[in-house]
């Protein structure tokens, strides 16, 4: 089982935004030191919590930092953004990243971000398919290109000249593109067959129930076998909220206290679950009602925490609920405290992960 790392930074809303940007930018860089394999950035434009506004310019930022990990958007929003902007951006960050990129992409969860972009009553499935469907067009054609859409079109017949290089637009280094990947929320998702059909591959999102990230593998089995795709339990990525600690106290204190960074985090997304009739998604018994389901309720269900050998044994028992997976995606959380943040990172990977992969090579 491979480490990698994933974070849609969620920071108290009164911290400085240049130091938000500074710890995750030196999360990132410890990630590449202990030997994660990948790592993501989510973006969001609208939520004080959320301060990555372009994970594409953050990745930028570590582009010549990073020595080995590869580098993912998680995710572009692309009902957002211009297909014709996606198409340069990325093509770019592949070649600044000398290929070592994945391709995140989603229809964007956030509401606001949907509201203030003009699309908030649209459906933005269908946009996001067709963003990513232009992209991929760039990417194959040649110019003047007359890709015609619902949403946008691209083409540069009219102001072309070629042989200057005017209206080329770039393709990235990886051909035909670089990994494509999706983060899956809904449980029993339809979207993660239609991924697995197009050669994409899953995340599964760090705030679900174990029962409804064991849906997800089922239903990219199908989309696999309807194209006669190789299915691989290595493809399949899912991400946890994880701390690690020298000891239980320290570690459940962090976790549970009232200022904590995980209460914090899954404060912000219950708020936004029930505001957006979405917390089915932190339920186990689909009858709860929304006035019971409390922030504890979640902690207890999406936190792994304590020693490196309790978590070890909540890794292992997590895959045997939800199944084999390729890789464990530690979700990142604001760093109330650096050194215990930092320490959680070191003791997951030197010790806690050792132990799971000892266990499942038996």
């Amino acid at each position: 089982m491979d480490l990698a790392f994933f974070t849609m930074p969620i920071h108290p809303l009164e911290k400085d935004w240049r130091l938000c940007l500074q710890e995750d930018r030196e999360a990132f860089l410890l990630a590449d030191e202990l030997g994660f394999t990948e790592a993501y950035i989510g973006e969001h434009s609208t939520d004080k919590a959320e301060r990555v506004t372009s994970c594409v310019a953050f990745l930028a930022w570590l582009a010549n930092d990073i020595k080995t990990m590869r580098l993912g958007t998680g995710t572009v929003n692309m009902p957002n953004t211009h297909p014709a902007a996606v198409a340069g951006q990325i093509a770019m960050l592949d070649h600044m990243l000398d290929g070592r990129f994945n391709f995140g992409i989603s229809p964007g969860g956030l509401a606001s971000d949907a509201e203030a972009f003009g699309n908030l009553d649209e459906d933005r499935n269908l946009m996001f398919q067709e963003c990513i469907n232009t992209v991929l067009k760039i990417w194959e054609s040649e110019p003047p290109y007359n890709i015609e859409g619902k949403y946008w079109s691209v083409s540069t017949e009219r102001t072309e000249l070629v042989d200057i290089g005017q209206g080329i637009m770039p393709k990235p280094l990886q051909l035909p593109h670089p990994p494509i990947v999706v983060t899956v929320v809904a449980p029993f998702s339809k979207g993660v067959t239609e991924a697995a059909a197009r050669g994409w591959d899953p995340i599964s999102a760090n705030f679900l129930l174990p029962q409804w990230v064991a849906s997800h593998w089922p239903k990219y089995v199908e989309g696999c076998e309807r194209v006669g795709r190789t299915v691989d339990s290595a493809n399949w990525r899912v991400a946890r909220s994880i701390f690690v600690a020298d000891d239980l106290k320290t570690a459940k204190d962090y976790v549970y206290a009232e200022n904590s960074p995980y209460r914090f985090y899954f404060s912000q997304l219950v708020t936004k679950m029930k505001k957006h009739g979405r917390s089915n998604l932190f339920k186990e018994d689909q009858e709860m009602s929304d006035d019971d389901l409390t922030v504890d309720y979640v902690l207890d269900r999406c936190v792994l925490w304590g020693t490196p050998d309790k978590v070890a044994d909540d890794v292992l028992a997590l895959r045997e609920n939800v199944g084999d997976f390729g890789t464990l995606m530690l979700a990142g959380k604001d760093w109330l405290d650096p050194a215990l943040g930092k320490n959680s990172m070191r003791l997951l990977a030197e010790k806690t992960m050792p132990i799971v992969n000892a266990a499942i090579e038996k």
